[in-house]
């Protein structure tokens, strides 16, 4: 008696309210499945791979295909940047590491909606809400212009690199693509950007 052949299963994710704490479970493993699509940290600075864009249009194509790319590794360099600028206050950096967790975790990472005490909470509110967070943990930490340049450094540090690394060719792997299916990266609550359709594609 022959067996029909088994069929691979996809995660598929509901848009029924769940709780709170569902969400965060399922945020966390999204944020841990990211990684999966970190570079290798080599790869950044791969040998003859930097050359000067001939042109302004260039030089926005070849930023927004390393930004899209090197995503993961470039929002380490940046929190890094951020960590290190707080390395002389502790109580700071725990601040610092508390509120970019709650963004991970309720906007970047987020799939389902958000549900307190019975009342679904639009993504706006809670866009508003950690923004709010966020001010008032720099204000706690008395530490706002170290974090503002810290992350400001950070970020132009990341632009550099990606207006000057040359982006033909890049590979977007399969892996990437089945993280874009699962709903999170491109999803309606997710903040994640990525290309959505299936294989490899190369980014020119």
């Amino acid at each position: 008696m022959s067996h029909p052949p088994p069929s691979s299963t996809t995660t598929t994710y509901t848009t029924i309210p769940i709780s709170a704490g569902d969400v965060i479970s399922r945020s966390l493993q999204n944020f841990t499945s990211s990684f999966s699509i970190l570079r290798p940290w080599p790869e950044l600075f791969t040998s003859g791979s930097f050359t000067r864009p001939d042109s302004f249009a260039t030089a926005l194509t070849q930023l927004r295909a390393n930004f899209h790319y090197f995503r993961v590794n470039y929002l380490i360099i940046i929190s890094a940047c951020g960590a290190l600028s707080l390395i002389g206050s502790p109580v700071s950096l725990l601040i610092f590491a508390s509120v970019l967790s709650l963004w991970l975790l309720l906007y970047f990472f987020r799939e389902d909606p958000l549900v307190l005490w019975g009342y679904d909470v639009s993504d706006r509110l809670v866009l508003i809400g950690l923004i709010l967070v966020s001010v008032l943990g720099v204000w706690l930490s008395g530490s706002d212009w170290n974090l503002v340049w810290g992350v400001i450094i950070g970020f132009l540090v990341c632009a550099a690199h990606a207006v000057l690394r040359n982006s033909d060719g890049l590979l977007v792997a399969d892996e990437e693509a089945a993280l874009v299916g699962s709903g999170y990266v491109s999803g309606s609550y997710g903040a994640l950007s990525a290309s959505s359709d299936g294989g490899s594609q190369f980014i020119k």
